[in-house]
């Protein structure tokens, strides 16, 4: 959290291109390791029957973060300069590490620390290089739509800015449902529900495809 907050301080006195790209790069290290540490712990903190469902929570705050974060990021941007979004983020961050630091338990059990061989040889099993793939793709197809999303559904689909901001309101609370539930089904029977809701996804984003035009069907 500390890099995060150091790497989005320094984007926002960044005094040229080359600086605010390797600031972005020192947050991106903090953020990848934040999660990976994250999802960790929430399995850690609860029974080993409700770990699918507390990685969910914690997955749910990511993808809400993005959802919300982006356009209240633009706003400020467009009303204050883009170093105020940055300036912003690392507010958050303070928050997050002062919330990190009072309320996750300090007596985790922590495991055998791994060498880089061994770290290396899980490359080698199929069925985790298969969980890796499934999560990049699933991931990939989900935020690219999402990228798109908003001049998607205002240059095609012929909506507002004002009803774009309302969906993708909307879109994060679809987000946060379907964490929770993801998570509950996945306590259960979790590649059975990894396969329903691969397909599921994949045929909404087909047939977002040909009904993005339609204000009705789009939606």
């Amino acid at each position: 959290m500390a890099l995060f907050i150091i790497g989005n301080g320094l984007a926002s006195i960044a005094p040229g291109f080359g600086t605010l790209v390797l600031a972005r790069i020192v947050t991106g290290f903090a953020h990848g390791v934040f999660f990976s540490i994250g999802s960790t712990i929430a399995a850690a903190i609860v029974a080993p029957e409700r770990r699918a469902t507390a990685i969910a929570i914690m997955f749910a705050g990511l993808t809400l973060a993005i959802v919300t974060g982006v356009p209240l990021g633009t706003f400020i941007g467009q009303h204050f300069g883009w170093r105020a979004t940055f300036i912003g983020v690392s507010l958050l961050g303070l928050i997050g590490l002062v919330a990190s630091a009072a309320l996750v338990p300090g007596n985790l059990r922590n495991g055998e620390a791994a060498s880089i061989r061994d770290q290396l040889r899980v490359l080698g099993n199929v069925r985790l290089l298969l969980a890796f793939g499934m999560t990049a793709l699933g991931y990939g197809g989900t935020f690219v739509a999402f990228t798109y999303l908003s001049p998607i559904l205002q240059d095609i689909t012929g909506l507002r800015e004002s009803v774009v901001s309302l969906i993708l309101l909307l879109y994060g609370v679809a987000i946060a449902i379907g964490n929770l539930a993801g998570g509950k089904a996945a306590n259960k029977r979790p590649l059975k529900a990894l396969l329903w809701m691969f397909a599921l996804q994949s045929v909404v984003l087909l047939v977002f495809a040909f009904t993005a035009g339609d204000p009705v069907w789009g939606l």
